[in-house]
């Protein structure tokens, strides 16, 4: 048995707002349920409504700068930064910024929209 898996064609996952989300590992690229890596592209502008996942969700910005709102209170996060948001945290991402965000999330248990529990914009 193989000791280990190269993933050289991530899923990428279909949007409608300009991101980009490339899933490395997860539940849609090898029905892992524990973990999901994805890099993601976010466009200048970009936003997405709040949540309140039932995961725990790194982030590691590679370039540009993302901003969260996490329970009321304001981060922004730079080139070389991460973050780590606890599970049941009500959070917002964006990127209201003149360039992209370049990062890669991390989320555990692996993403999805059953338990990403998204408001309403």
């Amino acid at each position: 048995m193989k000791k280990y898996t190269i993933q050289k064609t991530p899923f990428v996952v279909p949007t409608s707002d300009g991101k980009i989300i490339e899933e490395h590992f997860g539940k849609v690229t090898d029905d892992g349920a524990k973990i999901s890596i994805a890099h993601m592209v976010a466009p200048p502008k970009w936003s997405e409504p709040f949540q309140t996942p039932e995961f725990e969700e790194y982030t590691y910005v590679i370039k540009g700068k993302k901003q969260f709102i996490i329970a009321g209170e304001i981060v922004v996060l730079k080139a070389g930064e991460s973050i780590k948001i606890e599970k049941n945290t009500r959070v917002q991402y964006s990127n209201p910024f003149d360039e992209p965000c370049d990062y890669i999330s991390i989320c555990t248990p692996a993403f999805s929209f059953e338990l990403v529990h998204r408001e309403a914009h």
